[in-house]
């Protein structure tokens, strides 16, 4: 089974980069998930611009720290299987923090947890991803977005599933990592990276950050415009183990409406099961 992870989709230029991208190579993989929290401006993802991504291919979209930065957003967690916000929210939150799908005869599981370290101070991860697995039949494949700050929570979090995900793929910095590795059938990527304007600071204009850095003052921030890079990762699952991750880099072109074709900076390195994992 072959499976696409989108990073962090940014603002309206990082929506046609991943419109684009799925357009052209969707069909290539069994399941596609794209992170989309950041979809709507930057802040959130309201229903039309979810409704756009599961238009252009996306079998699920996940979330994260600005789940419910859109005033529809919460509603739209009741109505929809194919949403997800992290599962470590309190009990009571509106939504799914995992969800199945069947891809070509297969229940593939699919969760999002959020850390705890310079973030909402949300239910333990560590406890509720022991929840879900113990809810899971032996053998179901399960891929996780862990949306966290810290390189060094991601790589606990990483250590904390290996032989039991499929995957587990770091969100939210926006700053794509070259740590790819699988270890005992789980692949791993501290952060898949952003899918928006690399000329930017993560996704705004630079104008606003800066001047706050400077003055240690509030600014405005102001989604950047231009060509967007689609940060992405591919996955091989043999069952409900990974054989390979791949990362992606391919720039999309807002005048064409293409960009980089294969071999011309679509694709990155790829590590097989059998690469060891840095502990």
């Amino acid at each position: 089974m072959r499976v696409l992870f989108v990073g962090d989709v940014f603002a309206t230029p990082g929506l046609k980069a991943v419109r684009a991208y799925l357009g052209a190579y969707g069909g290539d993989y069994d399941l596609r998930i794209v992170n989309a929290e950041n979809a709507t401006g930057g802040r959130g993802l309201t229903e039309k611009h979810f409704d756009l991504v599961r238009a252009a291919g996306a079998d699920v979209v996940t979330l994260g720290n600005h789940t419910f930065d859109q005033a529809d957003t919460a509603e739209l967690l009741e109505r929809t299987t194919h949403l997800i916000r992290p599962l470590n929210y309190p009990p009571g939150t509106p939504g799914l923090g995992a969800t199945t799908v069947e891809v070509a005869g297969t229940h593939v599981t699919v969760a999002q947890v959020m850390g705890r370290l310079f973030m909402d101070p949300l239910d333990d991860p560590f406890r509720a991803l022991d929840d879900l697995f113990a809810s899971l039949p032996e053998g179901r494949p399960v891929i996780l977005d862990a949306h966290t700050e810290t390189t060094a929570e991601t790589k606990v979090l990483g250590h904390h599933v290996a032989g039991r995900a499929a995957a587990l793929l770091g969100t939210h910095t926006h700053v794509q990592t070259a740590d790819e590795q699988v270890f005992d059938g789980t692949a791993y990527l501290t952060d898949v990276g952003m899918t928006g304007v690399e000329a930017s600071s993560i996704g705004v204009t630079f104008e606003g950050p800066y001047a706050a850095f400077r003055t240690q003052r509030r600014h405005r921030f102001t989604p950047a415009e231009g060509a967007a890079t689609v940060c992405a990762v591919a996955l091989e699952l043999d069952g409900a183990r990974a054989t390979s991750i791949e990362r992606i880099r391919w720039r999309h072109d807002p005048a064409t409406g293409g960009g980089a074709e294969p071999g011309d900076g679509r694709t990155g390195h790829v590590v097989r099961a059998e690469g060891a994992r840095a502990v």
